[in-house]
């Protein structure tokens, strides 16, 4: 018998520790939940950055083409040429 109460006494704490973790787990859960769809819903200045660096890259690359089409119009028919002042990727 007094093994029996000994090995009781022995587990209770255990029992309860798990009570405790799982109820600090409830506890906690609604405001990990909170905090990740902030996290989701806003964007941060490093992906602003590079989505904006992308963008950017997107329109030096579109002024290239337009420029070397608008060049390469001009070998063939120079009488229909003027000054390119052709596409400006900070103003799109």
């Amino acid at each position: 018998m007094r093994k029996v109460v000994l090995c009781l006494a022995l587990m209770v704490p255990l029992i309860a520790g798990g009570c405790v973790r799982t109820a600090v787990g409830v506890v906690k859960a609604p405001f990990q939940v909170a905090g990740q769809v902030v996290d989701w819903t806003t964007t941060s200045q490093d992906e602003a950055d590079r989505n904006y660096g992308r963008k950017m890259r997107k329109k030096e690359a579109r002024e290239g083409r337009e420029r070397r089409e608008y060049e390469k119009r001009c070998r063939k028919h120079p009488e229909e040429c003027r000054g390119y002042d052709g596409y400006q990727a900070a103003n799109d």
